[in-house]
C-alpha cells in the first residue's frame, strides 16, 4: 500500500495464510481487488501479508472456501493503539493525576519569609499579606507579581523604607527595611521659646520658663515668646524654657477650577482571558470570547509556573479588559467656588505642621474667565508657633538689667 499513513490511521492486520491453495487465495483477493502489501512466503505452503483493518470481513468471505488455515496473528495502527491505551487507562490517568497534583502543589504558597522586620511590622506585614491574597495555602496565580506587591505594601503600611519582594519557587520571600525614627535631641543648654511667625496668641502651655506674651497679643516673627530665666536678680537661673504656644497665622492661596472637565470611567462591564505562553506560542484555555468595547482599558498579569521548584518555559497569562466611556462633568460656578476652596484646603493641609488646624477662610478675589473660576484665598491657622533660641551672653546682661529696672534697690534713710 503506498499511503502507509492512511493505513496506519485505518488499522494494519497481519495475516498467515497456510495450506494447499494459499497460492490460489492470495490471487482471489487480488482479483476481488481487497489490497495486500507485503506479501512473503514462509516454508513450501505459508504465506504472509497485510491488508487494512476495513477488509478484514472481505478477506473473511473471500477465505471461506479455503481449506487451508487463514490467521490474524498480528494488529498495527492507531485502532489497535487506542484499544491499548485504553486497557491501561487506569495508569495513565494515575500518571496524569499525579502530575497534575504535583504541579498544582509546586505553584502554591508554602511558605513566606520576611527578613529585616521588627516583630511588630513582620505581623503588620503578614496581615496586609493575607488581604492581598499571599498567605500559606494559596495559589500563586491568584497573587499579584512583585512589583504590585511591593508598591501596595509601601503605600499601605507606614515605617517602611523599602521592601524587597522576590518569588522562588513556592516560597516569597521579603526584604523589609524600616524607617528609624529621630532620636530625640537631647537639650544641649538653656533656651528660650521665639515665635516661628507673626500671628496672634491664642493660647499658651508653659511646661518650663516664664511666660513673656499673654493672650490676643500680636507678636512679630523672633519675638520672644517663653523666656529660660526664672528667679530673681540675684538668684536668676537658666532653664531649657519648653511648651506650646497656639497662634492664628494667615496663609494666602490662589486656585482655579475648570466649570466643565471631561474624563474616562469605568462601566462595571469586563472580560477575562486566561492562555499558557511557552515563548512566542500562546494557547487559550479560558475565555474565547472577544470583547466589543470601544474605549478598554487593558490589565495582564503574567505568572510563572514552576515544577518542584524549578521554573518552567511556561507562564500563565490572565487578561483583563475592563470597559470605559468619555464622560463630562460641569459645574454652576458656585459649585466651581465650592470644589476650588476644597481643593485650595486639603493642598493648605498637607503643608501645615501636625495638629495645626485651619479656622476660617475668606475669598479675597473671584474671577469667572475662559470656563474657569478663578480665586485667591486668605486662610486663618490655628499652629503652635514656638521654635527654640539658645540663651545668648547678651540675653544674660539684659535680663539681669531688667531685673534690676523692675525691682531697684532701696536707698537708705
Amino acid at each position: 500500500m503506498n499511503n502507509q499513513w492512511l493505513a496506519f490511521f485505518q488499522g494494519i492486520i497481519f495475516v498467515k495464510v497456510q495450506g494447499q491453495g494459499a497460492e490460489r487465495l492470495i490471487n482471489r483477493l487480488l482479483r476481488s481487488g481487497i489490497p495486500i502489501w507485503n506479501v512473503s512466503k514462509q516454508g513450501e505452503q505459508a504465506i504472509l501479508f497485510s491488508c487494512s483493518l476495513q477488509h478484514i470481513h472481505k478477506v473473511r468471505r473471500a477465505a471461506r472456501t479455503f481449506e487451508g488455515d487463514l490467521h490474524f496473528y498480528r494488529g498495527e495502527g492507531f485502532p489497535f493503539l487506542l484499544k491499548r491505551l485504553w486497557r491501561s487507562s487506569g495508569f495513565l490517568v494515575g500518571a496524569a493525576a499525579f502530575l497534575v497534583v504535583v504541579l498544582l502543589l509546586s505553584n502554591i504558597v508554602w511558605r513566606i519569609d520576611i527578613g529585616g522586620a521588627s516583630p511588630k511590622m513582620e505581623h503588620q506585614i503578614r496581615k496586609e499579606l493575607a488581604g492581598m491574597g499571599i498567605e500559606k495555602g494559596k495559589f500563586i496565580f491568584s497573587a499579584d507579581d512583585p512589583e504590585t506587591v511591593q508598591h501596595k505594601l509601601l503605600n499601605r503600611i507606614e515605617g517602611l523604607t523599602w521592601v524587597g519582594v522576590e518569588v522562588r519557587g513556592s516560597t516569597f520571600h521579603f526584604r523589609v527595611v524600616e524607617k528609624t525614627a529621630p532620636k530625640e535631641k537631647k537639650v544641649k543648654g538653656p533656651r528660650h521659646l521665639v515665635a516661628a511667625k507673626e500671628a496672634v496668641i491664642a493660647k499658651l502651655f508653659v511646661k518650663k520658663g516664664q511666660a513673656a506674651v499673654k493672650r490676643d497679643q500680636f507678636v512679630h516673627k523672633g519675638q520672644l515668646l517663653v523666656s529660660g530665666f526664672i528667679g530673681t536678680e540675684d538668684r536668676l537661673k537658666e532653664v531649657a524654657a519648653d511648651g506650646e504656644v497656639w497662634a492664628e497665622t494667615w496663609y494666602k492661596a490662589k486656585v482655579e477650577m475648570p466649570v466643565s472637565t471631561e474624563f474616562q470611567v469605568l462601566t462595571g462591564r469586563q472580560v477575562k482571558k486566561h492562555r499558557l505562553e511557552a515563548g512566542s506560542f500562546k494557547l487559550p484555555v479560558w475565555g474565547f470570547k472577544n470583547h466589543s468595547f470601544a474605549d478598554y482599558k487593558k490589565d495582564e498579569q503574567l505568572h510563572s509556573i514552576s515544577f518542584l521548584g524549578m521554573k518552567l518555559p511556561v507562564s500563565y497569562a490572565e487578561t483583563t479588559y475592563y470597559e470605559s466611556k468619555q464622560t463630562s462633568r460641569s459645574y454652576t460656578e458656585k459649585e466651581a467656588e465650592l470644589r476650588a476652596l476644597d481643593i485650595a484646603r486639603g493642598d493648605l493641609e498637607a503643608k501645615l505642621p501636625e495638629k495645626a488646624e485651619i479656622r476660617g477662610e475668606k475669598i479675597l478675589q473671584r474671577q469667572f474667565t475662559n470656563g474657569k473660576v478663578k480665586l485667591s484665598i486668605h486662610f486663618q491657622v490655628l499652629e503652635n508657633i514656638a521654635v527654640e533660641k539658645p540663651i545668648t551672653q547678651g540675653d544674660k546682661k539684659n535680663a539681669r538689667r531688667k531685673k534690676h529696672n523692675e525691682y531697684p534697690a532701696r536707698k537708705s534713710e
